[in-house]
C-alpha cells in the first residue's frame, strides 16, 4: 500500500479531493473530548448557575453550529449537507470535570469524521470560555474520533476505554 497523502497532488501541492466519482452513502462519526475542572466549577456548570448562564446549552449550540461550519474552518473539508448533530455532556467527579461527545450524520460523498471532532472541540473550548472567570485551569484532553461508520473504508471504531466518565 502507498503512504500517499490525498490532500497533495503528484508536484506536492495542497488539493482538495475530488470525490465526484465516489458514491453517496450514509455516513456516522462520534467524537469525544474531556474537559478538567476543579469540583466547584463543576458544581457551578451543574446547578445552572455559573456566571456567564448555561454552560451546557451555549456549549450544545456552539458545538453543533461548529460543525455545520467545518468547511469553513478546517482547510480542503469538503462542505457536507448534515442530516443531523448532537453534542451531550457527561458529568465525572473523579476527575472533576465534562466528557463531551459530538455525533455527526450524512448522506454524501465524504465522511463528517472533521465535523464530530470539530464540534467536540468548539463545545470543549465554549465550556472555557464561559468559564475561565472562576477556573482558569481548566483542560482539554482526549479529543478523538471515537467511531465511524460508512464509506470505502469501512466502519472504524477506537481501541480503550472512552473518556474519564
Amino acid at each position: 500500500m502507498s503512504a500517499r497523502l490525498s490532500h497533495l497532488d503528484d508536484k506536492g501541492e495542497a488539493r482538495m479531493v475530488d470525490v465526484s466519482a465516489k458514491e453517496v452513502t450514509s455516513r456516522s462519526a462520534i467524537a469525544e473530548g474531556f474537559v478538567a475542572m476543579s469540583p466547584a466549577t463543576l458544581d457551578l456548570i451543574l446547578a445552572g448557575t455559573a456566571p456567564k448562564g448555561d454552560v451546557l446549552a451555549t456549549a450544545r449550540i456552539a458545538g453543533i453550529m461548529a460543525a455545520k461550519r467545518t468547511a469553513e474552518l478546517i482547510p480542503l473539508c469538503h462542505p457536507l449537507p448534515l442530516t443531523q448533530v448532537t453534542v451531550a455532556f457527561e458529568p465525572s467527579r473523579d476527575p472533576a470535570g465534562l466528557r463531551v461527545e459530538a455525533a455527526a450524520k450524512v448522506e454524501g460523498k465524504t465522511g463528517v469524521e472533521m465535523e464530530a471532532l470539530t464540534a467536540v472541540s468548539i463545545a470543549c473550548l465554549t465550556i472555557y470560555d464561559m468559564c475561565k472567570s472562576v477556573d482558569r485551569a481548566m483542560s482539554f484532553s482526549g479529543i478523538r474520533l471515537i467511531e465511524k461508520t460508512g464509506g470505502r473504508s469501512g466502519p472504524f471504531q477506537a481501541k480503550g476505554p472512552r473518556a474519564v466518565r
